[in-house]
């Protein structure tokens, strides 16, 4: 297997050792950690809620610093910081889209896993595991040959200018060759803390994120490297991450476990990989799509200084959404856990907790950048007049965010009883039925503050129609599993 891993995939020699580590292991001490992932079914269910909440959500913080410590350095780089901070906003889509492949692996399969765990079939949980990791491994190599040969049409097409490409190319030449270590990192610890080892998931993110916030003003500042240090910083400390999540889960401390024997393409559990991870997929992906959309209007009916505030609005986004998205990571092994054990009382009761808490978040967080966007905003520009543009349209752009939380409570339920369809519904409506046509018409009819206005009106229509579908969906799945 080494020789054949190395022949055919040509991978770094750092993933030799990966591959090597997937080898099988005997179930030894098992009865310790069923124990672990038992206490998602029998654990008093408010202090768990919160013990698994609380790493989830440093988790998120933690993984968010990659890209939003990369851009404040960016943004403060004297002399081009601001054409800098432009260009690398351009290349988030390309970032975007690989992580939604892992997303579309990772968190596809980890529900499904959950579930397995719930009804204690461990070997059915280590296939989805072994498959969702082979899936990854596929996604980095077609993903860095793609986007490495179409790279500046790519570019031009997400926004870029004359101005601001050489930053841009600079940046995502260097990100794509550690695509391989984003896959794993961040497709891979679902799977940690879908076994409830929420701690162990924050710690493989925790230790990339340290890593780059000490080599980005190394790179960036002291040896001059500019927008290439940020990147170079950027995938040193994936590849540190991604060794972390693999060594864990080839270890006698994961409940499941990478076996060499599982570690294929296997056509039925791909396909159920599949059907639940092309919401989240669509959910990344669209972002995408999304960015191009608005950061080619905002070029054509604005200009340079207009995308720039995109690139700040986008990296407040992620701020904002931090607490909501590690609360649903967080609880939803405990929702799939007790839907697959048939607890569907326990699964309601995660429910109402989830969504009172993360509308609580939206409305607090997406409140301070309607009310008081100049905090957000001068974390990442010292320009006066690329921080006045976007204080200017950052409340109407986030204003339906305050409520984004019970969406995010929705789609997290449908994730995690297996309800592929309605999650991607969901995924859809809100960004490519609504928001991409909405950022195309309005602009022709208000001008370039139609493209900050087409995000509140989607958010608000899909939060309803969220509401809507999630009342009616959730009574049937339960009452089937309540009567199979």
């Amino acid at each position: 297997m080494w020789e054949t891993g190395k022949n055919f995939l040509g991978l770094p020699q750092l993933f030799h050792f990966v591959l090597y580590l997937l080898s099988d292991h005997k179930r030894k001490g098992e009865g310790n950690m069923v124990k672990n992932d038992e206490r998602l079914g029998n654990a008093p269910l408010g202090k768990l809620m919160f013990s698994m909440a609380l790493p989830t959500v440093a988790a998120q913080v933690i993984n968010v610093l990659y890209n939003i410590v990369d851009r404040i350095y960016i943004g403060h780089i004297e002399g081009y910081g601001q054409m800098a901070l432009t260009g690398v906003g351009v290349t988030f889509p390309i970032i975007m889209v690989i992580s939604a492949f892992a997303a579309f692996a990772g968190t596809g399969g980890a529900p499904l896993a959950s579930i397995q765990l719930g009804k204690k079939n461990y070997d059915k949980a280590e296939q989805i595991l072994g498959a969702s990791a082979m899936m990854l491994l596929c996604f980095s190599v077609v993903l860095t040959i793609f986007f490495s040969i179409f790279r500046n049409p790519i570019l031009y097409a997400f926004g870029a200018s004359d101005n601001t490409i050489v930053y841009a190319r600079e940046y995502i030449t260097i990100y794509l060759m550690g695509t391989i270590f984003v896959q794993f990192a961040l497709g891979l610890n679902t799977y940690i803390s879908g076994q409830g080892n929420t701690k162990i998931a924050m710690f493989s993110v925790l230790i990339g994120a340290v890593t780059n916030i000490i080599l980005d003003p190394i790179f960036i500042f002291v040896l001059h490297m500019g927008v290439r240090g940020a990147a170079l910083a950027t995938i040193i400390s994936q590849a540190l991450s991604a060794v972390w999540v693999v060594r864990f889960l080839t270890s006698k401390k994961s409940v499941i476990r990478i076996r060499r024997k599982y570690f294929r393409l296997d056509k039925t559990i791909v396909k159920n990989i599949a059907g639940l991870g092309i919401s989240p997929f669509i959910m990344q992906s669209t972002e995408s799509l999304v960015m191009i959309t608005l950061n080619s209007g905002l070029q054509k009916y604005g200009g340079d200084l207009y995308v720039g505030t995109m690139s700040i609005m986008t990296s407040v986004m992620q701020l904002v959404m931090i607490p909501t998205q590690g609360i649903s990571q967080g609880v939803q092994p405990i929702m799939s856990y007790n839907y697959g054990a048939g607890n569907l009382e326990r699964v309601k009761g995660v429910f109402y907790r989830m969504a009172a808490v993360c509308l609580t978040m939206t409305m607090i967080f997406g409140g301070m950048a309607v009310l008081k966007p100049e905090i957000y905003v001068s974390i990442f520009s010292n320009n006066e007049d690329l921080i006045a543009l976007t204080c200017k349209y950052m409340p109407v752009y986030f204003l339906a965010i305050t409520i984004f939380g019970i969406q995010m409570s929705c789609q997290t339920a449908f994730l995690s009883l297996g309800q592929a369809k309605a999650s991607l519904t969901l995924a859809l409506l809100r960004k490519v039925i609504l928001l991409i046509p909405l950022a195309i018409i309005f602009p022709k009819f208000m001008g370039v503050a139609g493209i900050y206005r087409a995000e509140p009106v989607a958010d608000f229509i899909s939060v309803t129609v969220s509401v809507i579908l999630f009342i009616t969906v959730q009574r049937k799945t339960l009452h089937q599993q309540q009567n199979p």
